[in-house]
């Protein structure tokens, strides 16, 4: 079978398209139509790129230049960068005649990979701090004045153990973050059985909810339609969500959580699944619900650095969540508990070969 120039294009993992002389879109290959609205063909170009640098690029090769070059960014809810390069295509050509061609190459991997290593040093240099000069403070007296004092000897190494792993959950929680936002832009393929996700992972963390004599109620998990996503980022949202349910809920009373499915998804139209997970704690005051997913914010940092946390489980939710195109509510009544939900697109087979649902 011949190829044709459609085919070509469709094959090159890059957003291209195809500009007349009016800026008016006239081709455009798969890569650009699942990056951009797909009635982009035959409008301007922005109806479907807004962004003043691409807008710029193409009127400026328009109007008589060569080629332009521009960096750009796509706008939230998924920031992604691109380097945009506009070129004309000769007049003599005897398909396109005087037409202009937008490549545009994504650099999001890369400047959020520098983004990361600039926020992984501060954030470091801020957390660790005070545990290694805990350490060095505790390794100073072990030589000095307790270094004949068993009884002190082995209360110190209690606490730097203490302080050695929570080190090292912080590192890992760190290179787990920057893995998930390095990656965000790339939607998992993935076919996911949530309910059978959410089973195994309650199961694995009843033992520490016996600890506390927190009982898990489960609802839903069987009937769960599967979902699109990567199993072990799914995994690690559940762990945390119900792991924080654990830390934080009441004693002597339960945790619920609750599989069920969602009829419209805002983001993308399509059905969705829910998974919530609510505690009996003591709640989260109201004004600070928003912030809980900001990197090593806690409501309360004596408390969250007790029990284990990092500050940066919800974080690395949200992340993930939103590589998921899904979504993440959390509602809290002070006093009462706390309910934290995650809603991801159902897996539909139609979407993954390209054909339209019947």
């Amino acid at each position: 079978m011949p190829m044709t120039s459609k085919t070509i294009l469709d094959s090159l993992p890059d957003p291209i398209i195809v500009l007349d002389e009016d800026r008016r879109v006239i081709e455009a290959n798969k890569a650009a139509l699942d990056l951009m609205p797909s009635d982009m063909i035959g409008h301007n170009l922005a109806h479907s790129l807004r962004h003043p640098g691409a807008l710029k690029a193409a009127d400026m090769v328009l109007q008589g230049e060569p080629e332009y070059l521009a960096e750009i960014e796509l706008p939230p809810p998924l920031r992604r960068s691109f380097s945009l390069h506009a070129v004309r295509l000769s007049e003599k050509n005897h398909e396109y005649g005087s037409r202009v061609v937008l490549l545009m190459h994504e650099t999001t991997a890369a400047k959020r990979a520098e983004q990361m290593r600039a926020d992984f040093v501060a954030n470091v240099s801020h957390e660790l701090r005070s545990p290694l000069s805990a350490l060095v403070g505790f390794i100073e007296t072990l030589q000095g004045p307790a270094k004949e004092d068993k009884e002190a000897q082995q209360h110190f190494l209690e606490i730097m153990a203490k302080e050695a792993g929570r080190m090292t959950r912080l590192i890992e929680d760190l290179l787990s973050l920057s893995g998930v936002e390095i990656n965000e832009h790339v939607r998992p393929r993935g076919r996911v059985d949530i309910g059978r996700i959410v089973k195994s992972v309650t199961e694995s963390l009843s033992v520490r909810a016996a600890e506390r004599n927190l009982t898990i109620e489960l609802a839903g998990t069987e009937s769960a339609p599967p979902v699109l996503g990567d199993p072990d980022q799914l995994i690690q949202v559940v762990q945390n969500l119900v792991d924080n349910a654990i830390k934080y809920g009441g004693r002597d009373s339960a945790i619920r959580v609750r599989v069920a499915p969602v009829d419209r998804l805002p983001q993308t139209g399509g059905p969705g699944v829910s998974v919530a997970v609510q505690d009996f704690g003591e709640g989260i005051p109201e004004d600070q619900v928003s912030r809980l997913t900001e990197r090593f914010y806690r409501v309360d940092k004596a408390r969250s650095r007790s029990l284990g946390g990092t500050g940066l489980g919800l974080a690395i939710v949200k992340h993930i969540i939103n590589r998921h195109r899904g979504s993440l509510s959390i509602e809290s009544d002070e006093g009462k508990g706390s309910t934290f939900s995650v809603v991801l697109p159902v897996f539909r087979e139609h979407e993954q070969n390209g054909t339209q649902p019947a």
